[in-house]
C-alpha cells in the first residue's frame, strides 16, 4: 500500500519518456501520485510552444489517459493557499499550494532552486529531483520498478527499442542513477 504522496511538477510531465515512466510508476502502489490541472496546463503549454508539430486535442488525450490511470490523482481546493505562499517563483507556488493540500511529502521536480528547504520545511515537503526519486523507489522495490520500466519499454512499438536504447533515452532525461541502475538490470527489461 502507498504510504507517501508525491506532487509530479510540470518539467517532469513535460518530456514524455519521463512522464511515461512516472505514471507507470504511480500504479504501482508503492506511493501516491499527485498533480493538478493547472500543472497540466503548464506542461501542455509549453510543449505546444516548444513543439508545434503536436496538437492540443493530442496532449488533452495524454492528459485524460494520465487521469484515468492514476486514481485519486487530481488535487483540487488548493487555489487559497496559493496567495500565502513564497517561493523564489511566484508562479510555481501552485505546486506548493498543491502539495500543501494534498499532504504530499515530495514534490518531484528539476527545478529544485524553485523550492528551497526552508520555504517548504515548515509544511513538511521536500523538493526531490526524479532521478533521486526513482532510486528511491529502486531501493524500495526493485521489482516494482523493473516491471515497470520493462511494461513501459515493451508498449514501445512503433519503433520498438531495445533494452539499451530505452536506457539510453532515460539518461538523456538525466536521469543518471536509475540509468546506471538499468544498466545492471538490462536482462531483466
Amino acid at each position: 500500500m502507498a504510504t507517501f504522496t508525491a506532487i509530479y511538477d510540470a518539467c517532469v510531465l513535460y518530456p514524455a519518456p519521463l512522464r511515461d515512466l512516472l505514471v507507470g510508476l504511480a500504479t504501482t502502489g508503492l506511493f501516491r501520485a499527485r498533480w493538478t490541472d493547472e500543472i497540466h496546463e503548464e506542461w501542455i503549454n509549453n510543449l505546444l510552444i516548444n513543439k508545434p508539430h503536436l496538437t492540443r486535442e493530442a496532449l488533452n488525450r495524454t492528459k485524460e489517459l494520465m487521469d484515468a490511470a492514476v486514481a485519486d490523482c487530481l488535487v483540487t481546493g488548493y487555489e487559497k493557499l496559493i496567495p500565502s505562499l513564497t517561493l523564489p517563483d511566484a508562479d510555481d507556488r501552485h505546486v506548493l499550494a498543491a502539495a500543501i493540500r494534498s499532504c504530499a511529502e515530495v514534490i518531484v521536480t528539476f527545478n529544485l532552486k524553485d523550492f528551497p528547504s526552508d520555504a517548504l520545511n515548515n509544511f513538511g515537503v521536500f523538493a526531490e529531483h526524479p532521478d533521486d526519486f526513482i532510486s528511491n523507489l529502486l531501493d524500495l522495490n526493485q521489482k516494482a520498478v523493473i516491471r515497470t520500466v520493462k511494461n513501459q519499454r515493451a508498449r514501445l512499438k512503433n519503433p520498438p527499442i531495445t533494452s539499451q536504447n530505452f536506457i539510453d533515452t532515460l539518461r538523456r532525461q538525466q536521469l543518471t542513477k536509475t540509468a546506471a541502475f538499468l544498466d545492471d538490470a538490462i536482462d531483466f527489461i
